[in-house]
């Protein structure tokens, strides 16, 4: 057979996404994009060597809806599902038989039998090639339902090479499944489940060695460990950590907030080529900490945790909710004033999402309190429930002015500022240092920012501008804060 597999469009036409990377294709003359689902890559993996596959990723690319596809497979996230049904109704049309997995259809699964053949619940490993077997004999299922929580060291890797991967910024990889807590809010413990699952650190090597091996441009590309909590299990951590030191590689990753309290695997983690980590902050208020089950949260100061993690020099990009029930009008200034205080230079802002599947939804929905179901909208960045203690207007507002303030051209300026003065990217800068022409073009798209950045955004220009060629500075920082305050 002839297999598509699709990855839907991450952007809503005429609305600027957080996650759509149009401003780097814009600001750098490029049409890559951030990086790609898992998903698509993982099927291809599964799928026998005697089908053809191709995938197809909107964000990069077009359909092809002419190449002669006998099974389309579609991964669908919940703010992507209105997309994802008319990708399956336009191959529906021709009479191509069209298969919808991933975390939305997971959750509501009736929902999306009305929009496809056949809906996959759960991971697809133990299923697909079952799947496949039914679909070339004519007698595919309308539903397939995982057996349990697949076993990782049992998983060939993800098919890259599938991918047009020239394409993207940087490479995806997953060492573990699960995550131990269990909030509110959160849907990777109604999907993955909590127990901890992993693969072999071997394992992890040898998909490190692939990516490096397919692609002559490695050196400028990044690898995201997509790992719910990648210290978790610490003693699989510090194994992974020390098998990954000699590749010298460029990563950043998801971790819990309780890393800050263990210096070993900080200088690990360092040492093994890690960055950045994403820290689930989440709230600066206990109430709505306890609230949302972040007990972890509690038992840390977050300002000494994010201090001792930086001593580090792995930046932390803290996520946050606004709109939990103790939020007030009060808090958005609240929080600004803390971001400024730590020091985040990239925190990671959402309006609160009651997503299908979560305990956080069917308590919304008990009280009365989802607006719509709308799922493109579902995005993180729009209010589509009643807050408690909020009108819908005030928490749309408070994300505007928490999101114009934390990534004004100001506020930008002065925390990298800060972290130039302490030459934060000292070690990155020595392992992969930017070249000068990279400085240059850089130096000459940002003075075409000024016309459109107004007043602010041209003093921006005159302060960063002398600095482009300071080997303290990370020209690729700047820009992504760029995106952000474009955003």
């Amino acid at each position: 057979m002839n297999i598509a597999l699709v990855i839907p469009n991450n952007a809503v036409e005429g609305e600027k996404s957080f996650y759509d990377y149009s401003f780097y294709k814009k600001f750098l003359f490029s049409k890559k994009y951030f990086s790609y689902l898992l998903a698509a890559p993982t099927l291809a993996s599964l799928t026998p060597a005697k089908h053809k596959v191709r995938i197809f990723d909107e964000n990069i690319e077009e359909i092809d809806y002419d190449w002669p596809a006998d099974l389309v497979g579609i991964t669908a996230r919940t703010m992507f599902a209105p997309r994802a049904y008319e990708i399956a109704a336009a191959y529906r049309e021709q009479g191509v038989k069209t298969v919808i997995g991933g975390i939305h259809p997971s959750m509501l699964p009736e929902e999306a039998m009305e929009r496809c053949d056949a809906v996959v619940v759960g991971e697809a490993e133990g299923l697909w090639e079952g799947l496949l077997r039914d679909a070339e004999a004519g007698k595919m299922k309308r539903i397939y339902r995982s057996g349990g929580a697949s076993d990782l060291t049992a998983s060939p890797p993800p098919s890259r090479d599938a991918l047009t991967r020239g394409k993207y910024f940087v490479d995806l990889l997953q060492t573990t499944k699960g995550c131990p807590f269990d909030c509110e809010f959160c849907s990777v413990s109604a999907f993955d489940g909590q127990r901890l699952r992993s693969k072999t650190v071997e394992q992890v090597v040898e998909e490190v060695k692939g990516i490096r091996g397919s692609s002559n441009l490695y050196k400028k590309k990044s690898i995201f460990f997509v790992d719910d909590n990648i210290i978790a299990n610490r003693k699989y951590a510090r194994e992974l950590f020390r098998a990954l030191k000699p590749y010298n590689l460029n990563w950043s990753c998801q971790g819990s907030i309780n890393v800050s309290r263990d210096d070993e695997l900080l200088a690990l983690m360092k040492e093994a080529g890690c960055g950045a980590i994403l820290v689930g902050l989440e709230s600066i208020s206990e109430r709505n900490l306890a609230a949302m089950g972040k007990k972890v949260n509690l038992k840390h100061d977050y300002l000494d945790a994010i201090g001792k993690i930086q001593s580090h020099g792995i930046m932390v990009h803290g996520s946050f909710v606004l709109g939990y029930d103790f939020d007030t009008p009060a808090s958005f200034d609240e929080l600004v004033a803390f971001i400024d205080e730590a020091g985040l230079l990239m925190p990671l802002i959402n309006v609160l999402t009651p997503f299908p599947g979560t305990r956080l939804y069917e308590r919304l929905e008990k009280e009365g309190r989802i607006l719509h179901r709308d799922w493109s909208r579902y995005d993180g960045t729009k209010v589509v429930f009643q807050p408690a203690r909020l009108s819908v207007e005030e928490l749309q507002a408070g994300f505007r002015k928490v999101m114009r303030e934390v990534y004004s051209f100001d506020a930008i300026y002065r925390k990298l500022d800060a972290m130039w003065k302490a030459d934060f990217w000292k070690r990155s800068n020595e392992t992969d240092p930017i070249s000068l022409k990279y400085r240059l073009l850089f130096a000459a798209r940002l003075c075409s920012l000024a016309p459109s950045g107004g007043r602010e955004g041209l003093r921006f220009t005159g302060r960063v501008l002398p600095r482009v060629f300071e080997k303290r500075v990370r020209i690729s920082t700047i820009v992504t804060l760029m995106a952000y305050n474009d955003f």
